[in-house]
């Protein structure tokens, strides 16, 4: 039997596509296991698949003064050795890496150890922790036609995005019964990223009547977010996260309003969901959201508005818009080649494992 070993870590979005890729994984006959953080969002995730997971110690990658960048630098090279102790160990067929801070010291590691390494980048640019692993990769699958050129020494191969195959197989009668939604009114789902957004919250919540009034409104919004003063209202249902429910209300939605995180954008074009994205400004990140939203308006699959831009009236004139012309995009959407990255992904790997 094969073994491969998964990494990626620091949200939700270097996990969750690893998750895509299991069940083909384990169809094909791989042991799967993963290195992650100790204390990192990944590791419940992962535990909560019942995988195998080894914690490493990592540092954060900062591209900011921190006191810390002094220390770091050696928390990742005491989880280089860590990664090493453990791939001797369990000797792996392969190492896949999803990006984030904790996938740096693995794939060194494996990279010494002599394994291969596949990685996947699901934005339009890479970001520091695949930058930095690249030069030790085999093959780098970015999800953006326009990514290609992005990596060097030709490694990078364009496989679009693993897409978790529940999530096209939900029910939009159950979506709606879930939310509690009685009436015919079209569903808004919002969406503001694994830790919501404050910001998104605040303006969607100002405008809230005149929303409802047209839609029935779902709205996940992120730990802690949740407003008491609004639960009365039939028509607004809140989250703070949803997992298991989440592929019916997705189903049950007409029209998003979403961050540009690469995995939602691509999930809400697997779905053929109209959407209205609101990136990260880059106060806030170094702008890969920006560059994903411009790729899908250009595409024709999504309007954006920029954060900076955002108020009560521009939301509400664009949702207007989407709305009205959500044959368009639906349209637009169904003649995408972009197709789930699951099976190309799978492929690779197969070439390449030892």
């Amino acid at each position: 039997m094969k073994k491969i070993i998964m990494t990626g870590g620091g949200s939700a979005g270097h996990v969750t596509p690893n998750l895509a890729l299991v069940p083909k994984l384990k169809e094909l006959g791989y042991e799967i296991e993963y290195i992650g953080t100790k204390d990192g969002i990944e590791r419940k995730i992962i535990e909560d698949e019942n995988i195998k997971y080894h914690a490493i110690s990592s540092g954060k990658l900062r591209r900011y003064f921190d006191i810390k960048n002094f220390t770091d630098p050696f928390k990742v090279l005491r989880g280089i050795l860590q990664a090493i102790v453990i791939l001797k160990k369990e000797k792996p067929s392969i190492v896949f890496s999803k990006g984030g801070f904790v996938a740096v010291p693995v794939v060194i590691a494996a990279h010494l150890s002599k394994i291969p390494v596949i990685a996947h980048e699901s934005d339009l640019t890479p970001g520091l922790a695949n930058r930095l692993s690249a030069p030790y990769c085999t093959r780098v699958c970015v999800t953006f036609p326009e990514s290609v050129k992005n990596i060097k020494d030709n490694k990078g191969v364009l496989t679009g995005t693993p897409i978790r195959e529940e999530l096209l197989k939900g029910s939009r009668i159950l979506g709606r019964q879930i939310c509690g939604f009685e009436d015919k009114k079209p569903v808004l789902l919002i969406i503001g990223g694994s830790l919501g957004s404050k910001f998104i919250n605040d303006t969607i919540r100002k405008v809230i009547d005149k929303l409802i009034e047209n839609y029935n409104i779902v709205h996940i919004c992120g730990k802690g977010n949740i407003d008491k003063s609004l639960e009365s209202r039939k028509s607004y249902k809140q989250f703070e996260y949803i997992s298991e429910e989440l592929p019916h209300v997705m189903n049950a939605a007409d029209i998003v309003i979403s961050r540009a995180g690469a995995n939602a954008i691509f999930e809400l074009l697997a779905l053929r969901k109209p959407n209205l994205l609101i990136p990260l400004s880059k106060k806030s990140s170094r702008g890969d959201q920006i560059l994903n939203a411009a790729s899908f308006e250009r595409s024709g699959y999504s309007l954006v508005i920029q954060e900076d831009d955002l108020n009560e009236r521009i939301l509400l004139e664009k949702l207007e818009e989407l709305y009205g012309n959500k044959d368009k995009f639906v349209n637009k959407m169904s003649s995408s080649s972009i197709k789930n990255g699951v099976d190309n992904i799978i492929k690779l790997i197969q070439e390449h494992a030892i």
